[in-house]
C-alpha cells in the first residue's frame, strides 16, 4: 500500500482488520509504503482488500501499488514485523495533526492518567513533520527519541489493539515532555513547571501581560483579545502598529465553535474550514455587534481566526475562557521561533513572560491561512497542519527538480517522479534566519524523502536571495519569469489540457523586457506562455519604497498624467525630479501599485507598515454597503501598441478617485468593479482574435475577495470558464510550485 499510510496507525488498522476477516499473513512498514501478505478464505480476502482503503484511518490517504498472488505458507497468526527499507522509497511525510475528540476527551477526564497533560496524542493526532528528523518514522527517528517510553506507554505502544500502537510522540506525565514557565520583566524572576507553569502563564494574561507560548511548529505571542491595552502593548513592543492579528478562540458548544458565532458571521463554508484537521487561519467577517476590540484589524472587517489544536492550546483556552491574540512569534518577516534559547533572547523585548516545553521543534511550520472567495476556502499560506503539500502529478519528470520560489513569502517545491511537494511557507528571504530555514528546509526535504535534486529552477531576478542561492549550488539552472510561474501554478490545477488566458496581477515581478510586470495578461499553457495583454506603464518613484509607501504610487499617476499632486511629504520636489530624470524610477505595470495608489488618493494611507496594508483597506472601505448603490463603471481603453500588446489605460480610474465629492466607500467600489469589467472586455478582446478555453485569475491582487467575486461573476455572465487558485497560494508562496511546473513543460 502506498500513500499516507506511515504515521496514521495504519500497521494496527490493518492487522485488526486481518483478525476481523480471520486472516493470517503478515503486515511491514517499508520505506514509505506498507508491504501486506494475507492469505485466507478468497470471499474474505476480497473483502479484506476493499476495506484496506474504504476502511482505512481518517488521517491515512491509502492506495493500491501492486497485488499479486504469493505462495501459501502454513496458517498462523497475523502479525507486525518491524520496519525495513525498500530499495524504492516512496516516503509521504504526514503534516502535523491537529488534537483527536478521543484525546481531547480523555485529557479532560480526572479519572484519566493524561488529565491535563499538554503533550496528549495517539496514531490518529499529534505533531508529525515538526518532530520527524529522518524516515521510516519511528520513534528513534524522532525528536521524541530524548524520551525513554514508561513500562505504561511502553504497553500502549506495543498493543496493537490499543490506538496508541506506534503513536511515535507516545508520551505521559511521567515519561514525556513537560511545560516551563519563565517570567523575565518583574522584579523577581517567577519561574514553574507543569501544570503550575500553564496556570502562571494564564495568570500573565489576565494582568494584560504577552507571553511567548511555544506550540507545535514554533511560538505564538499570546495576549488577551477583549483587552485593547494588552494588544495596543503587544503592537508597540513588536513593531506592527496595523497589521492584522489572528485570534484564537477556545472550544465551545457541541461543535466548538459557539464563541466564535458570538462574534463573527459564519457560513457553512468557514465552518468546515475552521474545523477541518489542518486547523488553520480563516478569514472571516465580524458580526456588527462583536465585542472584539477594532485594533485586533484596525480598518478592516474581517478576523483571521483559528480553533485550538494542540492539547496545550485547548488547556490554555479553556483555562483563560475567552478569545486570545495568537499571532506569529518571529520578528517580522522571518520564520517562527522555535528554540527555547533563542526565542527568549529574540522574543525578551516583545513578550513579558514564555511558556516552553522541552520538545524540540525539528523545523518550524507557522499556521496555514485560508480566505473564503466565491465560496471555496483559498490558500493564502500553505503551513501547519496542511504542508508538506504532497501533489501527485499526471507526468513523470526526468530529472528531481528542486524549485526556490520568490523573495516574498518564501516557500519552496521538490519533484521527481509523478510527485511534488510544496513547503510550509518560510518567510521573506531578506532575514539572515530566514535564509537559514530556506536553507535548512531544502535539504530537510530533500533527506525526507530521500531525493536528490539534479537540477534548480528559480525566479529569473537575479536579485533574488533564493536566485542567489541557486546560482551557486554548481547545478543545471532553470531561470523562469515571475509570472510564469503563477500562471502555471494555477493551469496544473485546473486543466494542464486547456489553452489558458490567465491574468496575473499582483506587486511587481521581472518581466523578460527588463520592466517589472504586474499586471499582465497571458495566453497558452505551461512552458508556451505569451504576454498579450498588460497596463499602461508607469515610473515607480523610488523603486521598492513604493512598496511601502502608497503615497509613491499615487503621486507617479498623476505626474504621468500631468496632474498636481499635493502631498506633506517631505522631499516630494525632490523626488519628483528624480522621477522627471529616471533616476530609481523603474518603469511598471503592476496592478497591486494601481491599488496602492487608490488606497492614497482616497486619504486611506500614505505609508503602509506591512505589506498589502492599501489594497486591503481598500477592499474593506468598498464593502461598506453604501458603496452598493448607484454605481457607474469607468471604462478604462484598450488598444495596441506597436508590438501588438493589448495596452488598459488606467487614465480614467484616476480622474474618478480624485472626485472628491463622491464619498470614499462608493469611488473603492467603482475601483473594484472598473476592474473586473476591464478582465471581462480584455477576454471578449482577445478571444475574439485568439480563441482560448479557460480564464484564470491568479497573482496576489486576487487574494481580493471583492475583485475576484466580481471577476468570476461577470466572466460567468458572458460566457467564459473562469477559474482561481485553491490548491496553492495564488500570492508567490505558490510561485515554487508554478516554477516547477513551468520549467518541466518548458524542459521536459
Amino acid at each position: 500500500m502506498g500513500g499516507r499510510v506511515q504515521g496514521v496507525g495504519y500497521r494496527a488498522f490493518v492487522f485488526n482488520l486481518a483478525q476481523q476477516y480471520r486472516l493470517s499473513g503478515v503486515v511491514q512498514n517499508l520505506t514509505g509504503e506498507v508491504r501486506i501478505d494475507a492469505q485466507g478464505e478468497t470471499g474474505l480476502l476480497d473483502a479484506f482488500a476493499a476495506a484496506l482503503v474504504s476502511a482505512a484511518p481518517p488521517l491515512s490517504r491509502p492506495h493500491v501499488v501492486s497485488c499479486q498472488l504469493i505462495p501459501l505458507r502454513e496458517a498462523g497468526d497475523f502479525e507486525i514485523l518491524p520496519s525495513a527499507e525498500s530499495l524504492l522509497a516512496q516516503i509521504h511525510v504526514p503534516p502535523d495533526n491537529f488534537l483527536c475528540e478521543d484525546c481531547r476527551r480523555e485529557m479532560l477526564d480526572p479519572e484519566d492518567r493524561r488529565y491535563r497533560y499538554p503533550f496528549i496524542n495517539c496514531t490518529q493526532c499529534g505533531p508529525r513533520y515538526t518532530l520527524i528528523t529522518r524516515m521510516p518514522y519511528d520513534r528513534p527517528n524522532t525528536t521524541m527519541s530524548d524520551f525513554a517510553l514508561c513500562p505504561a506507554c511502553l504497553a500502549e505502544y506495543s498493543d496493537p489493539h490499543n490506538r496508541r500502537f506506534h503513536a511515535q510522540p507516545l508520551a505521559c506525565p511521567v515519561c514525556g515532555p513537560q511545560l516551563d514557565f519563565v517570567a523575565v520583566h518583574r522584579q523577581a524572576n517567577e519561574n514553574a513547571s507543569r501544570d503550575a507553569a500553564l496556570a502562571s502563564c494564564v495568570a500573565a494574561i489576565r494582568r494584560g501581560e504577552t507571553a511567548a507560548v511555544k506550540g507545535i511548529g514554533g511560538y505564538h505571542l499570546i495576549c488577551d483579545a477583549l483587552n485593547p491595552a494588552a494588544i495596543a502593548q503587544l503592537r508597540a513592543s513588536k513593531h506592527r502598529p496595523h497589521k492584522p492579528l489572528a485570534v484564537m478562540f477556545p472550544w465551545q458548544g457541541e461543535d466548538g465553535l459557539q464563541r466564535v458565532r458570538d462574534e463573527l458571521q459564519l457560513d457553512a463554508v468557514a465552518q468546515a474550514a475552521l474545523r477541518d484537521v489542518s486547523r488553520p487561519i480563516v478569514l472571516i467577517p465580524r458580526r456588527a455587534d462583536s465585542t472584539l476590540p477594532d485594533s485586533i484589524a484596525p480598518g478592516l472587517n474581517e478576523i483571521g481566526t483559528m480553533l485550538p489544536y494542540s492539547p496545550l492550546h485547548h488547556l490554555l483556552l479553556d483555562s483563560f475562557a475567552g478569545p486570545l491574540v495568537a499571532t506569529s512569534g518571529n520578528i517580522s518577516g522571518e520564520p517562527v521561533l522555535t528554540d527555547n534559547a533563542e526565542a527568549q533572547a529574540r522574543l525578551g523585548k516583545i513578550a513579558q513572560s514564555f511558556l516552553h516545553h522541552n520538545r524540540t521543534i525539528a523545523r518550524p511550520a507557522d499556521d496555514s491561512v485560508l480566505r473564503v472567495i466565491d465560496g471555496k476556502p483559498r490558500m493564502l499560506r500553505a503551513g501547519r497542519g496542511i504542508a508538506p503539500l504532497e501533489i501527485d502529478l499526471p507526468f513523470a519528470l526526468p530529472q528531481p527538480l528542486l524549485a526556490v520560489g520568490g523573495q516574498m513569502k518564501n516557500s519552496i517545491a521538490l519533484a521527481w517522479d509523478k510527485r511534488a511537494v510544496l513547503s510550509p511557507h518560510i518567510g521573506d528571504l531578506d532575514a539572515p534566519r530566514s535564509l537559514e530555514i530556506f536553507e535548512q528546509v531544502i535539504a530537510d526535504l530533500q533527506q525526507l524523502y530521500d531525493v536528490k535534486a539534479q537540477a534548480i529552477v528559480c525566479d529569473a531576478h537575479p536579485g533574488y536571495a533564493g536566485s542567489r542561492w541557486a546560482a551557486k549550488q554548481g547545478l543545471p539552472l532553470h531561470r523562469v519569469l515571475h509570472h510564469h510561474a503563477h500562471a502555471s501554478a494555477l493551469a496544473f490545477e485546473a486543466g494542464l489540457e486547456k489553452t489558458w488566458l490567465t491574468f496575473t496581477w499582483d506587486g511587481v515581478g521581472l518581466g523578460d523586457d527588463d520592466t517589472l510586470w504586474g499586471g499582465e495578461t497571458l495566453s497558452g499553457r505551461p512552458g508556451a506562455w505569451r504576454r498579450v495583454a498588460s497596463f499602461k506603464p508607469f515610473r515607480l518613484p523610488g523603486g521598492e519604497r513604493a512598496g511601502r509607501e502608497p503615497w509613491r504610487s499615487a503621486a507617479a499617476l498623476c505626474w504621468e498624467c500631468g496632474l498636481d499632486w499635493h502631498s506633506s511629504v517631505r522631499d516630494a520636489v525632490l523626488l519628483k525630479s528624480a522621477w522627471q530624470h529616471g533616476l530609481n524610477a523603474p518603469v511598471t505595470s503592476a496592478v497591486g501599485r494601481l491599488f496602492d495608489a487608490a488606497s492614497s488618493l482616497l486619504g486611506l494611507i500614505d505609508t503602509a507598515s506591512h505589506e498589502g496594508q492599501g489594497p486591503m483597506l481598500l477592499e474593506a472601505a468598498a464593502t461598506d454597503e453604501a458603496a452598493q448603490h448607484d454605481l457607474a463603471m469607468t471604462d478604462l481603453p484598450l488598444h495596441k501598441n506597436d508590438n501588438g500588446l493589448l495596452v488598459a489605460d488606467w487614465t480614467p480610474l484616476l480622474h474618478a478617485l480624485r472626485r472628491d465629492e463622491v464619498p470614499v466607500a462608493k469611488r473603492a467600489m467603482q475601483f473594484h468593479l472598473s476592474l473586473a469589467n476591464l478582465i471581462v472586455k480584455q477576454a471578449q478582446r482577445i478571444h475574439a482574435d485568439t480563441p482560448f478555453d479557460a480564464v484564470g485569475l491568479t497573482g496576489g491582487v486576487f487574494q481580493n475577495r471583492l475583485l475576484a467575486e466580481l471577476a468570476l461573476r461577470q466572466l460567468a455572465a458572458a460566457g467564459f470558464e473562469a477559474h482561481l487558485p485553491q490548491l496553492a497560494p495564488c500570492n508567490d508562496g505558490g510561485l515554487a510550485f508554478g516554477q516547477l511546473m513551468e520549467a518541466a513543460h518548458r524542459h521536459g
